[in-house]
């Protein structure tokens, strides 16, 4: 029996690839976790950007409480089953009248991991709508994986740019539109991607990725993620620890490292090193 969706949501999870929207804070909650981001951001001069977007939760605290969310580990434990990692947390904010888009891609193509049994959770901590661009779900393209091009176009969001070598039938998708504080789930190989946003105010999502543990790494870069539920007995990868305060020195340069690891496989064949800024 499922914990937070019921059996006719779990159902369309697995036949459309996507299921929306979850409630997982309130929208007090929501405002103070964008108020704890902007706090942070201020501290550190300015936007969340390059390395620092991706994998936040190994560094800041509150992050590494918000993927243990028992809201969000209920509605994944449903599609995905009891033992779970966090394998990545990134932050895809679009700045006001930016013109950052998210190309129409799979989310699988480059992460190297063994088995499609992989889910995003994008948690929205503003309003995420056609005008400021939110998500667009294609449903059922999540039985196969499709060719993409690497672009590296400057005002693409994704590490690559990358985006799906083939057509795409627009008129078939789903927007994924979110108040602040509800969640989506997105099935690993579903095509997906965002426009700019064309408001005065920034649009901020978190994307929380979570495999099973018995997933592992299929390239040979040593790999790691964050045990939030159940038991881990295959031991595939690093565990993660909980970082001690924002950021920690020590919490700092493990993440620099297992950045650098993440960076290795996203971008293998690149011959880039690193994430963008």
């Amino acid at each position: 029996m499922p914990k937070l969706l019921t059996d006719a949501e779990v159902a369309l999870y697995h036949r459309a690839g996507y299921h929306c929207p979850i409630d997982v804070l309130t929208p007090a909650e929501a405002a103070a976790a964008r108020a704890e981001l902007e706090a942070h951001e201020a501290r550190t001069g300015g936007p969340i950007r390059g390395d620092l977007r991706h994998k936040p939760h190994l560094y800041l605290p509150w992050l590494n409480d918000l993927v243990r969310h028992p809201r969000i580990l209920d509605a994944v434990e449903d599609v995905l089953g009891p033992n779970l990692f966090c394998w990545s947390t990134t932050f895809f904010i679009k700045e006001p009248k930016d013109a950052g888009f998210v190309s129409w891609h799979q989310d699988a193509t480059y992460w190297g991991l063994s088995s499609p049994d992989v889910t995003t959770v994008w948690l929205a901590f503003t309003p995420a709508n056609l005008e400021n661009g939110c998500m667009k779900f294609m449903p059922g393209t999540h039985t196969t994986q499709a060719p993409h091009t690497d672009t590296f176009h400057k005002d693409n969001l994704l590490s690559r740019g990358q985006e799906v070598a083939v057509e795409v039938d627009e008129s078939k998708g789903v927007y994924g539109v979110l108040k602040p504080g509800q969640a989506s789930l997105h099935h690993v190989l579903l095509v997906h991607g965002s426009a700019p946003n064309r408001t005065a105010d920034r649009r901020i999502g978190l994307a929380i990725r979570y495999i099973p543990t018995y997933v592992k790494q299929a390239t040979d870069v040593p790999d790691s993620a964050t045990l939030v539920r159940g038991t881990d007995t295959f031991n595939y990868f690093e565990h993660e620890p909980r970082p001690i305060g924002d950021r920690d020195p020590a919490a700092m340069e493990f993440h620099a490292e297992v950045v650098r690891r993440q960076a290795q496989i996203l971008y293998r064949g690149t011959g880039k090193q690193e994430f963008r800024a």
